[in-house]
């Protein structure tokens, strides 16, 4: 019946206008296409809907019923329209975003807070978690995701500059010394982030080293590699959104400031550009603004 929508609306208008060439006008159509609209229905439906003289037109009794029926299903379409009209920019339904974990509870969820204040309409399921996950599986709306992407079918938008730094606390520093380039840290005691406990350290510039660094401590949690940071155990790679405040403050101190490392700007990546739900496309928008206004470390 969809196929049919247009030969719908040329028979419906028909009937209003009380004949072909009146409702060609209307609707702005030729009139061969008018007439041959109304031809393809009544052959869809094997019966004929009208009874066409040169000075009337006059419905059959299968046009009468259907006509009314047409009317029906032509008020239900332009109710339906209107409803998503109207929900175009209501913030609604279930907002599902996945996150890193320290990132995602440190700035993600005050934000998440403060947008939902607005919009009492919205429930929102949040998941933090450092590996990747397939949104298209889970159901999830949006990823927030440091680094470049992967995976081509999905859409990516930047939402703020980012960029990695080695840290350690002033006590690690000071019993263990620091390095002075990034074979050094071979000799050091590295936190690594993941399941393996060796890894590589990509370093950019002149040299664009890269030292496989063998952890001393592991862990696939980006918290517990950070407070082990602030313990003083080691040497660890995190961003600067992360650790920022604690170098600022002098809990930590930054590692081979000189060599900066690969870039690895902020995204948010859903599966579609196109009709994204309102509650998806605000939220973007609004973590966007939120996060570049929070950003204060210049360049790497």
């Amino acid at each position: 019946m969809i196929d049919n929508l247009p030969n719908l609306v040329a028979f419906a208008q028909i009937v209003s206008a009380g004949s072909l060439s009146a409702a060609s006008r209307e609707l702005d159509l030729s009139l061969p296409v008018i007439s041959k609209r109304l031809a393809q229905l009544e052959k869809s439906l094997g019966v004929r809907l009208v009874q066409r003289t040169t000075r009337r037109l006059t419905l059959t009794e299968e046009g009468e019923l259907f006509h009314g029926q047409v009317l029906r299903i032509l008020a239900e379409i332009e109710e339906a329209e209107t409803l998503i009209s109207d929900r175009r920019d209501v913030v609604s339904g279930i907002l599902r975003v996945t996150a890193p974990n320290a990132f995602g509870r440190g700035r993600i969820a005050p934000i998440i807070a403060e947008f939902a204040k607005s919009h009492e309409e919205l429930s929102v399921n949040l998941e933090l978690n450092d590996s990747v996950v397939d949104l298209l599986e889970t159901g999830i709306d949006l990823a927030i995701r440091f680094g470049s992407l992967s995976d081509s079918s999905m859409i990516a938008r930047e939402l703020a500059p980012n960029f990695r730094v080695l840290c350690a606390s002033p006590a690690y520093v000071e019993k263990h010394g620091e390095p002075k380039n990034p074979a050094d840290l071979l000799r050091h005691r590295c936190i690594v982030i993941g399941k393996q406990q060796r890894t590589e350290w990509r370093f950019e510039g002149v040299d664009n080293a890269v030292v496989r660094v063998k952890g001393a401590f592991v862990t696939n949690d980006g918290d517990a590699a950070h407070v082990w940071a602030l313990e003083g155990v080691g040497i660890v790679l995190k961003s600067i959104w992360d650790v920022g405040d604690d170098i600022e403050a002098g809990r930590l101190l930054r590692i081979l400031p000189a060599y900066s490392m690969q870039a690895a700007p902020l995204h948010a990546v859903y599966a579609h550009r196109q009709h994204l739900a309102p509650r998806v496309r605000l939220f973007v928008e609004f973590l966007q603004s939120r996060l570049q206004t929070s950003w204060r470390w210049g360049a790497a």
